[in-house]
């Protein structure tokens, strides 16, 4: 008995112990993470429902060379609220629901006062802590939301939250718009590519809190890192230049039904690029600026490149410009493949400069073959020394690359050195081919295309760029002068005489590719066709030099001469007068001597009911309330939109008074104005940003 008592007692002490043993591990085990683990595990608590997230830096501008808006990041905002009993009280929602439902309807007029009530009572049933109101909220909406019922509490007893976002508008939307550039899924092309780094800023911090449903709601302010705004940069970019390459390159590519076009204006004696346009024709058979052809483009360029060939034959000394040379009937034959003139009949026997001029492809191709043909090495040589074979280095990506043929390659054959003189077996880029005229102009100086002036950030310039020569020199003075003398009989008595003007001389070059689709130059029994001009004015002292490239035009109509030479000129003439006859800006966009009247800005209804009293035809491109009319031809007006953009300095030069100030104060501009008629001036340059309190003075003439 004793011993069954014992082995009881001896067992009931053992889990006793046990029991307290645990109960002490227990114990030790809490103080432990109490007082040596605590701060560990506090900050895994703390970084599961709480973290520091992005504030997106607003991005720098892009901007013309007078300071305009080409691109800019326009603010807008997220409206959501915290619906907790926390923050709203009771007294304060039932108070103002009714008018809040009221007042976001009428504001935003996507739901009805019904709707709006319905969603903001069940959030509140659901104590949801960051329902979304609305995305894409102006800054004038916002201004508007803040005095409404229940948010006119603020943050912590209103729920208001405000989430900043920036949106990047084009003030002038299509112009030089592949360029200027874009971002699209985190990829950037163009300037806004380029100059990324300039532009983006630095990101800034602010302590987010996750909530029920995995929403991250931000938290006080006070914890807050503000992000730095991103740097503006200055373009070459000319915006009355742009409007007057855009609008001409349209027109002509709509008048053939062409597939695309470019059109480059280049400043002679800097490399800048003052104008650049490249239109695609959609499946609405609209244009559209969707690839930068000038940049990207490389293809056979046809009879342009023929300075190069006519520069080679020149520094050899193998022609002279009054050297005869016989082309017969305009049909001759290279290891049995047969190139044939422009002209039926050929040109007979003719000068070399009458060759260049009339763009003989049986000179050209005869002089090279018989004079290189034992040394073609000779002949790559002249050509590589211009620096075309290189690609020009431009920092917007996507440059095509130039192709010069070389011994050796796969390619080469007898046929390589005679169609290469023409403008075959070759490929450079509308810009490359610009860059070879430009230095022809600047007196054999090669300039680098230049796109960016400087960089400025709030206003102070931090860096300025400066002309980069690529090649000081690409042929002897000599040849140099007697190049740009057979440029300029091109157009006057040449294939370009066309284009000849009385106020000006030109210098140019015609260019007429067949282009090879899927490796031949006939598709389905058609030839397509590349048509250019290239050249400069005024050629007895260069300012500007240009080219204007037209792929596919459709119809009987489609060489250098007809298609592309024509906007050559008009583009030429247009900025002539404003640089020369001391011609108003304006005069560049508007129509010169039409028997119709061009309404240079006015409400949409208006111009509708004042050309309803003419005999003319009407066309609307746009929906716009805001408009501007040009005239087409003496019964053809165009009317297209002048948009106006929330936050942005509207343009309302030309606009009567009423219109204006409907306008500008509409905007939330204070207007100030003096004098009678439409409006001359404005104090506030158009598509600079609107800071609250701003005044702006309009001069009427």
């Amino acid at each position: 008995m004793d011993k069954n008592k014992g082995d009881i007692l001896w067992r009931i002490y053992l889990v006793y112990f046990l029991t307290v043993g645990f109960g002490i591990l227990i114990l030790f085990k809490v103080v432990y993470i109490q007082f040596f683990e605590g701060d560990e595990w506090r900050e895994r608590a703390r970084s599961s429902t709480l973290r520091y997230a992005s504030i997106e830096a607003i991005r720098g501008d892009i901007l013309a060379d007078d300071g305009r808006l080409l691109a800019t990041s326009v603010p807008v905002y997220e409206i959501r609220m915290d619906l907790h009993r926390s923050v709203i009280s009771d007294a304060v929602f039932n108070a103002g629901i009714d008018s809040l439902a009221f007042r976001l309807s009428r504001l935003f007029r996507d739901r009805s006062q019904a709707e709006y009530k319905r969603q903001l009572l069940q959030a509140r049933r659901n104590q949801e802590r960051y329902y979304l109101v609305k995305r894409n909220v102006s800054y004038h909406q916002l201004t508007e939301l803040r005095t409404f019922p229940i948010f006119r509490h603020g943050r912590f007893r209103g729920g208001l939250i405000v989430n900043p976002r920036a949106r990047r508008e084009m003030p002038f939307k299509s112009l030089a718009a592949r360029t200027i550039g874009y971002e699209r899924e985190g990829v950037f092309v163009g300037l806004e590519g380029a100059y990324r780094d300039h532009l983006e800023g630095l990101q800034g911090k602010r302590l987010e809190q996750r909530i029920s449903g995995g929403q991250w709601m931000p938290l006080s302010d006070v914890n807050e890192i503000r992000s730095q705004n991103g740097k503006d940069i200055i373009t070459t970019i000319n915006i009355h230049m742009q409007d007057i390459v855009e609008a001409e390159l349209r027109n002509q590519l709509e008048r053939f039904s062409a597939e695309h076009g470019t059109a480059v204006v280049m400043e002679v004696n800097t490399g800048k690029i003052k104008a650049i346009s490249n239109l695609t024709r959609n499946a609405h058979g609209r244009y559209d600026e969707t690839y930068n052809y000038a940049v990207g483009e490389s293809t056979e360029p046809g009879s342009t490149f023929k300075l190069a060939t006519i520069i080679a034959l020149l520094e050899d000394g193998i022609v002279t410009p009054d050297d005869f040379i016989q082309t017969g009937d305009g049909v001759t034959t290279f290891y049995g493949r047969t190139m044939r003139d422009a002209r039926e009949g050929g040109f007979g026997t003719i000068t070399v400069k009458d060759a260049f001029a009339l763009s003989s492809n049986v000179a050209f191709a005869t002089l090279v073959e018989e004079n290189y043909k034992r040394n073609p090495q000779r002949f790559l040589n002249r050509i590589n020394a211009l620096g075309i074979q290189e690609p020009l280095g431009i920092e917007i990506s996507g440059e095509g690359m130039p192709y010069i043929p070389k011994l050796g390659d796969a390619n080469w054959s007898g046929l390589t050195l005679p169609w290469m003189s023409i403008g075959y077996n070759v490929s450079l880029t509308p810009l490359q081919i610009l860059t070879l005229y430009n230095a022809v102009a600047n007196n054999g100086r090669m300039m680098k295309p230049m796109f960016v002036d400087e960089v400025r950030q709030t206003g102070r310039t931090i860096q300025r760029f400066q002309p980069e020569v690529l090649n000081r020199s690409i042929t002897s003075g000599y040849t140099l002068r007697i190049v740009r003398e057979m440029l300029e009989e091109a157009v006057e008595s040449g294939t370009a005489s066309g284009i000849k003007s009385s106020l000006y001389p030109i210098a140019g070059k015609t260019g007429t590719a067949q282009v090879a689709i899927d490796g031949t130059y006939r598709s389905a029994g058609r030839a397509a066709y590349r048509a250019s001009f290239v050249g400069y004015f005024p050629a007895d002292d260069p300012v500007y030099s240009m080219i204007v490239v037209v792929h596919n035009p459709r119809g009987w109509i489609y060489t250098g001469s007809q298609v592309a030479a024509p906007v050559f000129r008009r583009i030429a003439d247009k900025i002539y007068a404003t640089r020369h006859l001391n011609v108003s800006d304006d005069w560049a966009t508007s129509p010169v001597m039409a028997s119709l009247p061009a309404v240079r800005a006015g409400a949409r209804d208006d111009v509708e009911t004042i050309y309803s009293v003419f005999d003319c035809k009407l066309f609307f491109d746009d929906e716009m309330p805001w408009v501007v009319s040009s005239v087409k031809n003496s019964d053809t007006v165009m009317v297209s939109g002048r948009e106006i953009i929330p936050n942005l300095v509207p343009d309302v030069v030309g606009m009567g008074l009423k219109d204006a100030m409907y306008v500008l104060e509409n905007s939330g501009l204070r207007v100030r104005f003096a004098g009678r008629g439409v409006v001359r001036s404005q104090s506030l340059r158009p598509g600079t940003r609107i800071t609250e309190g701003n005044v702006i003075f309009i001069q009427l003439s």
